[in-house]
């Protein structure tokens, strides 16, 4: 079975620039497995890779979605294996990046995901409702998806409104056989060190005009509404530039979400024995580790 390397790790851990220079060590391409950073136009505000950055390496599924769309698991996950292969046939190693954990398992651990597509009218219709009443919707068509759901994600509670209104229920994926043979890493800081690595690079991203990058999108004719059901960073930008919060209260909002996602992150994460974890001691390692792998 053909080899996949998989870097892992919680927001502002360094996945992109280990993606980078693993694939500048063994021929690799990056393929980036983030539900933001697949929007065009969010760039500053999914802290995407920049070509600079990439330094000439390759890198598939950035930029794939136009911000007013909804972009399914299941599409991501028929993307990136197309991806994989195509790398594999040009003879070079495909390296998956990212922190959406729900991405990475649907790829790494072949899952197999209900295929129901989307249904505009009731999406435009539940796009009014706040998550509290989303949340109520979902519990009673599906009461234990409600229970293991984030429920303050709007865009999953609506897409599993979706699923359960044409199904009957939110039906659990399904395990299949990989195609791959995955090899995963991750990238793991003591907290203080993460907190202040997230909090260095929140000011970075707001000194190189974040909240510009989203105004210029809400210009083109994208929606506050869109941006805040997108959540995360989106939200409370969109909240300021708005007027609802100042410069002090957007810092503070952004570093609570950003730390509560890096939480919920290694949770997730965690349940993965398949994932090998790196301290930043350890990193010197992590080259010869995959070299070892890579030639097993």
């Amino acid at each position: 079975m053909e080899k996949v390397i998989v870097i892992v790790g919680q927001t502002s851990s360094g996945k992109s620039d280990l993606a980078v220079r693993v694939a500048k060590k063994f021929g690799g391409e990056v393929i980036i497995a983030d539900s933001r950073q697949i929007y065009r136009g969010i760039n500053l505000g999914s802290g995407k890779i920049t070509k600079e950055e990439m330094r000439g390496v390759p890198h598939h599924l950035l930029d794939i979605a136009e911000p007013e769309d909804n972009f399914s698991v299941f599409k991501y996950k028929k993307l990136a294996e197309k991806k994989i292969s195509e790398i594999l046939a040009r003879g070079r190693v495909p390296i998956v990046s990212g922190g959406t954990g729900f991405y990475v398992d649907a790829l790494t651990q072949g899952t197999i995901l209900p295929e129901v597509p989307p249904d505009p009218i009731l999406r435009r219709r539940l796009a009014g409702l706040k998550p509290p009443a989303l949340l109520a919707q979902l519990k009673r068509l599906d009461g234990a998806r409600a229970a293991e759901i984030d429920p303050n994600n709007k865009i999953r509670l609506i897409r599993a409104i979706e699923i359960a209104k044409t199904l009957g229920w939110v039906p659990k994926p399904r395990r299949a056989v990989p195609k791959f043979e995955f090899i995963k890493i991750g990238l793991l800081f003591p907290e203080k060190i993460l907190e202040r690595r997230i909090r260095t690079r929140l000011r970075k991203r707001l000194r190189q005009g974040m909240a510009h990058e989203l105004d210029m999108l809400h210009s083109r004719g994208i929606p506050w509404k869109r941006f805040e059901e997108m959540g995360f960073d989106q939200k409370h930008v969109a909240a300021y530039l708005q007027g609802r919060l100042n410069e002090k209260e957007l810092m503070e909002k952004l570093l609570a979400a950003n730390w509560r996602y890096a939480k919920r992150q290694m949770r997730w994460f965690k349940r993965d024995q398949e994932i090998r974890w790196f301290r930043p001691h350890q990193f010197p390692q992590i080259f010869p580790y995959l070299k070892e792998v890579l030639v097993s």
